[in-house]
Protein backbone atom coordinates (compact mmCIF):
# COMPACT_ATOMS: atom_id res chain seq x y z
CA UNK A 1 0.00 0.00 0.00
CA UNK A 2 0.91 3.55 -1.13
CA UNK A 3 -0.20 6.93 -0.13
CA UNK A 4 -0.27 10.15 -1.43
CA UNK A 5 -0.65 13.53 -0.08
CA UNK A 6 -3.14 15.75 -2.00
CA UNK A 7 -3.03 18.62 -0.31
CA UNK A 8 -4.68 20.41 3.33
CA UNK A 9 -6.31 17.10 4.39
CA UNK A 10 -6.62 14.91 1.39
CA UNK A 11 -5.16 12.01 0.48
CA UNK A 12 -4.95 8.96 -1.93
CA UNK A 13 -4.75 5.17 -1.20
CA UNK A 14 -3.65 2.43 -3.42
CA UNK A 15 -3.30 -1.11 -3.08
CA UNK A 16 -3.19 -3.67 -5.98
CA UNK A 17 -3.88 -1.67 -8.81
CA UNK A 18 -6.90 0.28 -6.98
CA UNK A 19 -7.61 3.40 -5.20
CA UNK A 20 -9.71 5.10 -2.66
CA UNK A 21 -9.28 9.23 -2.03
CA UNK A 22 -10.06 10.24 1.99
CA UNK A 23 -10.78 13.81 2.46
CA UNK A 24 -10.37 14.78 -1.36
CA UNK A 25 -10.87 18.50 -1.75
CA UNK A 26 -10.20 20.64 -4.67
CA UNK A 27 -11.23 24.00 -3.91
CA UNK A 28 -10.28 25.73 -0.59
CA UNK A 29 -12.41 28.90 -1.57
CA UNK A 30 -14.93 28.76 1.19
CA UNK A 31 -12.18 28.58 3.84
CA UNK A 32 -9.45 30.65 2.46
CA UNK A 33 -10.53 33.92 0.78
CA UNK A 34 -7.28 34.36 -0.75
CA UNK A 35 -7.03 30.66 -1.86
CA UNK A 36 -5.86 30.92 -5.98
CA UNK A 37 -6.89 27.89 -7.88
CA UNK A 38 -4.19 25.00 -7.92
CA UNK A 39 -2.46 26.59 -4.88
CA UNK A 40 -1.78 23.97 -2.36
CA UNK A 41 -3.86 20.94 -3.85
CA UNK A 42 -3.21 17.89 -6.65
CA UNK A 43 -5.32 15.94 -8.29
CA UNK A 44 -5.80 12.10 -7.36
CA UNK A 45 -3.26 10.03 -10.15
CA UNK A 46 -6.61 8.16 -11.55
CA UNK A 47 -10.08 7.39 -11.13
CA UNK A 48 -11.04 5.84 -7.54
CA UNK A 49 -12.93 3.30 -6.76
CA UNK A 50 -14.40 4.64 -3.48
CA UNK A 51 -14.11 7.84 -1.03
CA UNK A 52 -14.05 8.36 2.67
CA UNK A 53 -14.85 11.56 4.50
CA UNK A 54 -14.11 12.25 7.88
CA UNK A 55 -17.07 15.10 8.33
CA UNK A 56 -19.43 17.18 5.92
CA UNK A 57 -17.46 20.62 6.10
CA UNK A 58 -16.90 21.70 2.89
CA UNK A 59 -12.83 21.66 3.33
CA UNK A 60 -12.97 18.18 4.00
CA UNK A 61 -16.14 16.83 1.84
CA UNK A 62 -16.30 18.53 -2.38
CA UNK A 63 -18.65 16.97 -3.60
CA UNK A 64 -17.97 18.39 -7.16
CA UNK A 65 -14.61 16.93 -6.63
CA UNK A 66 -15.62 13.18 -5.71
CA UNK A 67 -18.06 13.39 -8.58
CA UNK A 68 -15.25 13.95 -11.18
CA UNK A 69 -12.58 11.55 -9.77
CA UNK A 70 -14.92 8.47 -8.53
CA UNK A 71 -15.99 5.49 -10.87
CA UNK A 72 -19.76 5.43 -12.00
CA UNK A 73 -21.41 4.02 -8.51
CA UNK A 74 -18.59 4.31 -6.34
CA UNK A 75 -19.70 4.41 -2.51
CA UNK A 76 -18.86 7.30 -0.29
CA UNK A 77 -18.68 6.34 3.41
CA UNK A 78 -19.79 9.55 5.54
CA UNK A 79 -20.70 9.72 9.35
CA UNK A 80 -24.21 10.28 9.57
CA UNK A 81 -25.62 13.86 9.37
CA UNK A 82 -25.74 16.51 12.24
CA UNK A 83 -28.10 16.33 15.30
CA UNK A 84 -30.80 19.62 16.13
CA UNK A 85 -31.95 22.17 13.49
CA UNK A 86 -30.22 23.78 10.80
CA UNK A 87 -28.84 26.55 13.11
CA UNK A 88 -27.38 23.75 14.34
CA UNK A 89 -26.43 22.09 11.16
CA UNK A 90 -25.25 25.80 9.13
CA UNK A 91 -21.69 24.09 8.29
CA UNK A 92 -22.99 20.53 7.07
CA UNK A 93 -26.18 21.43 5.13
CA UNK A 94 -24.64 23.09 2.24
CA UNK A 95 -22.32 20.21 1.49
CA UNK A 96 -25.75 17.80 2.17
CA UNK A 97 -27.17 19.46 -0.33
CA UNK A 98 -24.24 19.29 -2.64
CA UNK A 99 -23.40 15.51 -2.39
CA UNK A 100 -27.09 15.12 -3.25
CA UNK A 101 -27.16 17.33 -6.30
CA UNK A 102 -24.35 15.34 -7.50
CA UNK A 103 -25.93 11.83 -6.80
CA UNK A 104 -23.31 10.49 -5.04
CA UNK A 105 -23.60 7.08 -3.30
CA UNK A 106 -23.42 7.99 0.14
CA UNK A 107 -23.70 5.47 2.84
CA UNK A 108 -23.85 6.17 6.56
CA UNK A 109 -21.40 4.18 9.03
CA UNK A 110 -21.04 4.37 12.12
CA UNK A 111 -18.32 3.88 14.65
CA UNK A 112 -16.54 0.71 14.81
CA UNK A 113 -18.11 -0.48 11.53
CA UNK A 114 -16.12 -1.61 9.02
CA UNK A 115 -16.09 -2.00 5.26
CA UNK A 116 -14.68 -4.09 2.42
CA UNK A 117 -13.74 -1.77 -0.32
CA UNK A 118 -11.75 -4.26 -3.07
CA UNK A 119 -8.37 -4.79 -1.50
CA UNK A 120 -9.27 -2.40 1.45
CA UNK A 121 -10.68 -2.27 4.64
CA UNK A 122 -11.67 1.07 6.17
CA UNK A 123 -13.47 0.89 9.69
CA UNK A 124 -15.04 4.06 11.05
CA UNK A 125 -13.06 5.10 14.51
CA UNK A 126 -14.10 7.94 16.98
CA UNK A 127 -13.29 11.18 16.40
CA UNK A 128 -13.77 14.66 18.12
CA UNK A 129 -14.92 17.78 15.80
CA UNK A 130 -13.94 20.88 16.73
CA UNK A 131 -17.49 22.39 16.17
CA UNK A 132 -19.69 20.15 17.50
CA UNK A 133 -20.49 18.23 14.07
CA UNK A 134 -20.51 14.57 13.35
CA UNK A 135 -17.03 13.20 12.83
CA UNK A 136 -15.23 10.38 12.25
CA UNK A 137 -11.82 9.06 11.56
CA UNK A 138 -10.60 6.04 9.15
CA UNK A 139 -8.25 3.07 9.54
CA UNK A 140 -7.47 1.60 6.27
CA UNK A 141 -5.75 -1.81 5.77
CA UNK A 142 -4.57 -3.40 2.89
CA UNK A 143 -1.77 -5.19 1.43
CA UNK A 144 -0.71 -6.12 5.40
CA UNK A 145 -0.33 -2.41 5.87
CA UNK A 146 -2.40 0.12 8.13
CA UNK A 147 -2.97 3.69 8.50
CA UNK A 148 -5.20 6.29 10.15
CA UNK A 149 -6.66 9.58 8.74
CA UNK A 150 -7.57 12.19 11.60
CA UNK A 151 -9.29 14.51 9.71
CA UNK A 152 -9.33 17.60 11.67
CA UNK A 153 -10.26 16.13 15.00
CA UNK A 154 -9.54 17.34 18.68
CA UNK A 155 -7.39 15.22 21.29
CA UNK A 156 -9.82 12.50 22.84
CA UNK A 157 -9.77 9.91 25.15
CA UNK A 158 -10.46 7.22 22.73
CA UNK A 159 -6.92 7.11 21.12
CA UNK A 160 -6.46 3.95 23.47
CA UNK A 161 -9.45 2.52 22.43
CA UNK A 162 -8.06 2.67 18.67
CA UNK A 163 -4.82 1.98 19.66
CA UNK A 164 -6.02 -1.18 21.23
CA UNK A 165 -8.19 -2.13 18.28
CA UNK A 166 -5.42 -1.48 15.57
CA UNK A 167 -1.83 -0.83 16.66
CA UNK A 168 0.86 -0.65 15.61
CA UNK A 169 -0.17 1.64 12.24
CA UNK A 170 2.13 2.12 9.90
CA UNK A 171 1.39 5.97 9.00
CA UNK A 172 -0.83 8.19 10.54
CA UNK A 173 -2.15 11.16 9.27
CA UNK A 174 -3.11 13.52 11.54
CA UNK A 175 -4.28 17.43 11.87
CA UNK A 176 -1.66 19.53 12.74
CA UNK A 177 -2.53 23.07 12.21
CA UNK A 178 -4.18 23.55 15.68
CA UNK A 179 -6.96 26.07 14.58
CA UNK A 180 -8.54 28.31 16.63
CA UNK A 181 -12.00 29.05 14.95
CA UNK A 182 -14.28 32.15 16.33
CA UNK A 183 -17.25 31.30 14.33
CA UNK A 184 -20.54 33.50 14.24
CA UNK A 185 -22.88 30.68 15.04
CA UNK A 186 -21.04 29.35 18.06
CA UNK A 187 -20.54 31.78 20.41
CA UNK A 188 -18.87 32.90 22.98
CA UNK A 189 -15.84 31.65 21.13
CA UNK A 190 -13.47 29.50 22.35
CA UNK A 191 -9.88 29.91 22.34
CA UNK A 192 -8.51 25.97 22.38
CA UNK A 193 -7.73 24.72 19.07
CA UNK A 194 -10.64 22.93 17.11
CA UNK A 195 -8.21 20.49 15.91
CA UNK A 196 -4.69 18.95 16.86
CA UNK A 197 -2.42 21.16 17.30
CA UNK A 198 1.09 20.27 16.29
CA UNK A 199 2.26 19.01 20.55
CA UNK A 200 -1.20 16.98 20.13
CA UNK A 201 -1.00 15.29 17.10
CA UNK A 202 2.21 13.80 18.05
CA UNK A 203 0.55 12.68 21.36
CA UNK A 204 -1.82 10.59 19.08
CA UNK A 205 0.66 9.11 16.90
CA UNK A 206 3.00 8.03 20.43
CA UNK A 207 -0.53 6.26 21.57
CA UNK A 208 -1.23 4.66 18.20
CA UNK A 209 2.47 3.34 17.87
CA UNK A 210 3.02 4.91 14.24
CA UNK A 211 5.89 3.97 12.68
CA UNK A 212 5.43 7.22 10.38
CA UNK A 213 3.39 10.38 11.37
CA UNK A 214 2.18 13.24 8.48
CA UNK A 215 0.86 16.38 9.31
CA UNK A 216 -2.07 16.91 7.17
CA UNK A 217 -4.69 20.28 7.64
CA UNK A 218 -2.27 23.01 7.54
CA UNK A 219 -1.07 25.18 4.61
CA UNK A 220 2.28 26.40 4.72
CA UNK A 221 2.08 29.38 2.64
CA UNK A 222 -1.19 30.56 4.70
CA UNK A 223 -2.66 32.86 2.86
CA UNK A 224 -5.48 35.02 3.90
CA UNK A 225 -8.53 32.97 5.26
CA UNK A 226 -12.00 34.00 6.95
CA UNK A 227 -11.64 36.20 9.81
CA UNK A 228 -11.84 33.84 12.94
CA UNK A 229 -9.93 30.90 11.39
CA UNK A 230 -6.17 31.54 13.25
CA UNK A 231 -3.16 28.61 12.22
CA UNK A 232 -0.10 27.20 14.11
CA UNK A 233 2.54 29.82 12.53
CA UNK A 234 4.52 26.42 11.56
CA UNK A 235 3.17 23.28 11.92
CA UNK A 236 5.21 21.65 10.15
CA UNK A 237 8.81 23.18 11.95
CA UNK A 238 6.81 22.21 15.49
CA UNK A 239 5.76 18.64 14.32
CA UNK A 240 8.96 17.48 13.69
CA UNK A 241 9.87 18.80 16.96
CA UNK A 242 7.44 17.00 18.90
CA UNK A 243 7.13 13.96 16.21
CA UNK A 244 11.21 13.00 16.10
CA UNK A 245 11.94 10.51 14.22
CA UNK A 246 8.27 9.25 13.39
CA UNK A 247 7.88 12.77 11.48
CA UNK A 248 7.28 12.21 7.69
CA UNK A 249 6.48 15.94 6.04
CA UNK A 250 4.47 14.48 2.82
CA UNK A 251 5.11 17.35 -0.04
CA UNK A 252 1.78 17.96 -1.77
CA UNK A 253 1.84 15.23 -4.86
CA UNK A 254 4.33 13.32 -2.85
CA UNK A 255 3.45 9.29 -2.09
CA UNK A 256 4.68 7.84 0.92
CA UNK A 257 5.34 3.48 -0.12
CA UNK A 258 4.68 1.78 3.02
CA UNK A 259 6.04 -1.23 1.63
CA UNK A 260 9.57 -0.08 2.46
Amino acid sequence: MRVRRLGWAGVEVEADGRRLVIDLVQDLTPLFTGWKPGTGLTSPSGKADAALVTHLHRDHTDASALADVLTPGAPVLRPAPGHGDDADNVLTLPVERELTRHQLATEIVDVWESRELGPFRATAVPAVDGLGDPQVNWVVEADGQRILHGGDTMFHGSWWLIARRFSPFDAVFLPANGAVVDAPHLQPPSPLPAALDPWQAAAAAEILDARYAVPVHYEPEQPDKIPGYAEVPDPEKEFRTHAGERARILPVGTWLDLTS
